[in-house]
């Protein structure tokens, strides 16, 4: 199992059993978040963006506006910066109020942007991400306007020093609160795909696609 190198920067040191260094975990837990949070500082100001991702082979990408200060800012200057997701699985809720906790799986990437020129590439990654937010959009859509690819900014950042952290199973209680008469156990958490409400303007005759059943 191919593994990413530990280094300063990725090596779990709090609770270091929850540490996970292989590619197959963390490219699993890229492809289901949804949402990242990209932080870098700035002339001493940190900042720190949530932003939609997707995941092709050993790189992550970003897009935004031409326009955006921080896709700008991270183009321009090439920020080192670090992505981070998080995938809530469980409320873990112990005996005492210390012990109380959530399962989950994370993962930091830290890396530097780069900006995105070919074509090809741009095109792909914009088709992924649109693939990523619904699976068969991308051939139901109007593609993009020339105007519309050219206000639209994508960067790429190298998955190459990355950990991913992750909590699963019941709480852990010191041994004298076992015999408490209080719940314990996981309340578990998931995203969920509800019934889709169509817009008010949609053209009359108009079905629900297959996809979103």
């Amino acid at each position: 199992m191919e593994k990413f190198p530990i280094t300063d920067k990725t090596e779990i040191t709090r609770l270091a059993k929850r540490g996970v260094y292989d590619k197959e975990t963390v490219y699993s837990i890229l492809d289901e978040a949804l949402f990242c949070t990209l932080a870098y500082v700035r002339e001493g100001q940190p900042f720190q963006i949530p932003t939609g991702f997707v995941r092709i082979g050993d790189k992550i990408y970003v897009h935004g506006s031409v326009g955006s200060f921080y896709m700008r800012e991270l183009r321009d200057r090439k920020h080192h910066a670090c992505v981070s997701v998080t995938l809530m699985d469980g409320l873990v809720l112990a005996r005492s109020a210390f012990h109380h906790s959530v399962n989950y799986r994370s993962v930091v990437i830290f890396g530097e942007p780069q900006l995105v020129n070919n074509k090809e590439e741009l095109y792909k990654a914009l088709e992924f991400f649109t693939e990523k937010m619904c699976r068969g959009r991308w051939n139901d859509v109007r593609k993009p306007t020339d105007n519309e690819w050219k206000e639209t900014m994508v960067l790429s950042f190298d998955i190459s020093e990355a950990s991913a952290k992750v909590r699963t199973g019941p709480p852990k209680d010191d041994e004298e609160d076992y015999s408490m008469d209080v719940w314990a156990g996981v309340v578990p958490l998931k995203i969920q795909h509800l019934e889709p409400i169509a817009d008010p303007e949609l053209k009359i005759g108009v079905k629900i696609p297959e996809y979103l059943h």
